[in-house]
């Protein structure tokens, strides 16, 4: 800058931008300079513009540096709104591997929420609290063990208003103060398919408040964790909890007991009165001789294990103390069930349950349990996304009773059982890993067994169920009816008003259809040629308990449902694990052959009779998978990896069921069409070679249901609703109407 001043003045300047200091001149200044002041004096000029020189220096430097923290805060933001982008698209990609749900850039009603899931520790009460601020909520969903949720506002505006004030904010943990950052995406919908309700698994009970508070810590007071270091019988503490034996030692070097070696003392005294309990109540047939008493702290657990065979007998109970737990089951296929123990409740565990399936406490500080039944409700915990919440953990001690075996266990379970490994049996498929397997078992076990027995069965199959019947003939007069899985066709003529049409997956029995003048045609009932909508009724009668996974029964109730008219009803019938109901034994009990007939199958688990007309009507309609109907129905909690190759036990006839997957035996009368050695499972007891050669065993494979399982897979789906559901002679029942 320059100023123009005429002499006798002189000029001072000053480059503030060099940091040069003042001076004298009496030349106009052309450069780049911030003060040129005339004035009188040099001196007065030079003293006047010094102090201006450091007054606009202290200005320069706190403007300089304002600018410099604005710099700096600018990039800050800047930094975070990149995180916080990059944050949303991880999300984003996850929520489309995992869900398959899309993002949407525009705003709606609905919100995925990453890092406010009830995998990472946040409860659905904190996060209702936090969401319900901006808004009324018609949705709120937490899938378990997933890092997110999902939440459906009333309207858009209160959706974004919530986006705006969330996205990226950072949170704490009510129940850990781990400090957690949201970030949120908006999603065209809020839908997540409901998990399949889950049973317990067979030969498992579970008993609310078997003891009173009083008699809880009067146990607790018995066990002296610190007294007795240097008796036999010391606790010991493991790497995920303490724990102390009586009675018998169990060794974990061998998972074993050493029989001939008892702890001193026995038993403790207090816990007799509890063991006459469940005496009396039938809740054990043999007083226990071992206890293990095991301490869990918040964080601790136990692996999944089944219980020695050889080490000890069928019943194990176990005592909850102090708190309740969430603990694991699992199958060989795969599936899971997580079961609510409450405190002061008694887990029973006997057949399937105590030799088959593992059992396990992960070790965590939280557990997913129902929202809705916080009050430590027995039960199995399903995988409902709207309504699962976290409940912290305390310290909870296991009385575990046990009974010592003194023989070899000769369970039905050989695959996973010690006191049988390496004897010579029959070798029995394994449960279905995969749909592959699946489909691969149901053509071996069901499809070309009936192929083979399709003259024998049908002359089996002649007298129609009442109940069936009833069904029937209460359907208006012209109504179109689809029985699929017909087998023989003995339901095609029962009401001359309808017009029936049957389809089964086995051609010879379609052929006897055809013999018979019937209406039929071969399919798989997964996937059916007749147009969706097109049916007043549909029936499937001992069908669905022939498909070996639980996604693939699924798929053929979803099936039944698309053939339905709106309004239009279907009657389902499967085979039932509980054959003697409501202390009344189903017709299938009550015709075993008498004892003379009867035949030791100590290696087989064969009877000699065939399945008659009074056991469940088996078609052998099942499963050509179908990946149209399959998709969207997976539940990651089949594809688990087995705990065990386990194989499919083999049923003896006219017993009640111990395993809800098996494989069941048909002789066959007459001889068989053509030897297959896939097909024709020709079992030999020991001594019967020439009897089994002139009849002939086959094996089906059947997943029978117990109580509530098929009611609840049909309430799974949206588009139908449960009108009745009932037991008829061993079987569960229920008739759906499409909505």
């Amino acid at each position: 800058m320059s100023v123009c001043i005429q002499p006798p003045y002189m000029f001072v300047v000053a480059c503030l931008r060099h940091k040069t200091k003042p001076k004298l001149s009496n030349k106009e200044p052309n450069l780049s300079l911030i003060v040129a002041l005339p004035l009188p004096t040099a001196a007065a000029q030079l003293c006047l513009a010094t102090r201006y020189f450091r007054f606009q220096k202290r200005l320069l430097r706190q403007n300089t540096s304002m600018e410099a923290k604005t710099t700096e805060d600018h990039l800050k933001v800047h930094k975070m709104k990149k995180k916080v982008v990059r944050k949303q698209v991880r999300a984003q990609h996850t929520l489309m591997r995992h869900e398959g749900i899309e993002c949407v850039s525009h705003a709606t009603q609905s919100l995925v929420i990453a890092n406010a899931g009830l995998g990472n520790g946040m409860s659905r009460q904190q996060l209702l609290r936090i969401l319900e601020e901006y808004g009324a909520m018609e949705t709120l969903l937490m899938p378990p063990n997933k890092p997110y949720s999902f939440v459906k506002y009333r309207t858009t505006e209160e959706a974004k208003k919530a986006f705006n004030a969330l996205n990226g904010k950072e949170v704490t943990l009510e129940d850990c103060d781990q400090n957690i950052v949201l970030y949120i995406n908006f999603v065209e919908k809020v839908s997540l398919q409901n998990a399949v309700p889950t049973s317990l698994p067979p030969g498992l009970m579970v008993i609310e408040k078997i003891i009173s508070p009083e008699e809880e810590r009067r146990m607790l007071e018995g066990i002296d964790w610190k007294g007795d270091e240097d008796t036999q019988n010391a606790q010991k503490t493991l790497k995920h909890r303490r724990v102390k034996h009586f009675g018998y030692e169990f060794r974990y070097d061998n998972n074993n007991v050493d029989k001939d070696k008892p702890l001193p003392g026995g038993l403790p005294e207090i816990c007799n009165p509890f063991l006459e309990k469940c005496l009396k109540q039938g809740y054990i047939k043999h007083k226990p001789d071992q206890l293990t008493v095991n301490q869990y702290e918040p964080g601790q657990g136990i692996p999944p294990h089944t219980d020695t065979h050889s080490a000890f007998e069928d019943e194990i109970i176990s005592l909850s103390l102090g708190a309740e737990i969430v603990m694991d089951f699992k199958h060989p296929d795969g599936r899971t069930v997580a079961i609510m123990l409450p405190r002061c409740s008694l887990l029973v565990m006997t057949g399937e349950s105590r030799y088959l399936w593992t059992h396990g406490i992960t070790p965590r500080k939280y557990d997913v349990i129902q929202a809705s039944e916080l009050g430590q409700k027995v039960g199995t915990i399903t995988a409902n996304a709207g309504d699962l919440t976290l409940n912290r953990r305390e310290t909870r001690t296991s009385f575990t009773f046990r009974k010592v075996r003194r023989s070899p266990c000769s369970c039905i379970y050989p695959s996973v059982c010690d006191s049988q490994k390496g004897q010579h049996r029959l070798v029995q498929p394994s449960f279905p890993q995969n749909e592959m397997e699946a489909s691969k078992l149901e053509q071996e076990y069901v499809h070309k067994v009936y192929e083979e027995i399709a003259t024998h069965f049908s002359s089996t199959r002649h007298s129609p169920w009442p109940r069936i019947v009833e069904f029937l003939r209460s359907l208006p007069t012209g109504s179109i009816v689809a029985d699929i899985g017909c087998g023989n066709g003995k339901y095609l003529s029962i009401n001359k008003d309808l017009y029936m049409v049957g389809c089964d997956r086995s051609k010879n029995l379609v052929d006897i259809c055809a013999e018979k003048h019937f209406q039929a045609f071969v399919c798989d009932a997964l996937s059916v040629p007749i147009r969706s909508g097109s049916c007043d009724a549909c029936i499937s009668i001992a069908v669905i308990h022939h498909f070996s996974t639980a996604e693939r029964r699924l798929a053929t109730i979803h099936e039944l449902a698309r053939l339905l008219r709106p309004g239009g009803t279907a009657l389902i019938y499967v085979w039932a694990m509980e054959q003697e109901y409501k202390n009344q034994k189903s017709k299938y009990l009550k015709e075993k052959n008498g004892s003379k007939n009867k035949e030791k199958e100590m290696n087989t688990g064969t009877a000699e009779r065939p399945l008659s007309d009074q056991g469940p009507d088996n078609s052998s309609q099942d499963s050509a998978w179908s990946d149209q109907l399959l998709n969207g129905l997976k539940d990651e909690s089949y594809s688990a990896k087995p705990v065990a190759d386990f194989r499919l036990p083999v049923h003896t006839n006219r017993t009640s069921f111990h395993s809800q997957d098996l494989l069941v035996p048909w002789h066959l009368k007459g001889g068989s069409k053509k030897k297959e050695e896939s097909v024709d499972t020709v079992l030999v007891p020991g001594g019967s070679k020439e009897s089994q050669e002139l009849s002939p065993v086959f094996h089906r494979y059947y997943h029978v249901f117990c109580e509530g399982e098929l009611e609840a897979v049909c309430r799974t789906l949206d588009c139908v609703r449960v009108q009745k559901s009932y037991y008829d002679q061993g079987n569960w029942c229920v008739i759906l109407e499409k909505l």
